[in-house]
């Protein structure tokens, strides 16, 4: 039987280990593996073949289209006309709007990273099933991220 849990990079991960071996779970029945960060900060703009549900252009299509509707209708009485007004508001509703959602994500994004834990270290444990309850308590009680069991019969 394997159990297999996410932990953080902490002290927590070092007493589970700790644990296990003092509950009679020999260290080469025990697999720690470290994942590697993302390096690369993630992509604001979609691609054509990559899209993750975030928008910048949204925003910016609405104070755009209001800038133009603005921009039209009081260059009915300003000396340029309502067609250039109109394009200037275009152009500066279309900017504001790409500015405030391009901070906003970028707010939230930085936000989310510092708050959200993440899976830093995958342990996998090899176990008799009389031992399956006992690990699984040690590792709730370390802080485990999430443990999974699975019940593959061992043919040593």
């Amino acid at each position: 039987m394997y159990i297999v849990a996410s932990f953080e990079q902490s002290i927590f991960l070092e007493l589970a280990i700790s644990a296990l071996e003092q509950e009679g779970i020999t260290k080469d029945r025990i697999l720690a593996v470290p994942l590697d960060k993302r390096t690369e900060p993630r992509q604001l703009f979609d691609t054509l073949h990559r899209a993750d549900g975030f928008s910048l252009f949204d925003l910016a299509a609405i104070l755009g289209t209001c800038g133009m509707l603005l921009g039209a209708i009081y260059g009915m009485v300003l000396a340029w006309g309502p067609i250039l007004w109109g394009i200037i508001g275009l152009a500066f509703g279309f900017g504001a709007g790409f500015v405030i959602r391009l901070a906003l994500v970028k707010r939230k994004t930085q936000r989310d990273t510092k708050r959200n834990a993440t899976a830093e270290v995958f342990v996998l444990i090899r176990c008799n099933p009389e031992q399956k309850q006992t690990v699984e308590n040690i590792l709730w009680e370390n802080i485990a991220l999430g443990v999974a069991k699975l019940d593959v019969r061992d043919p040593a």
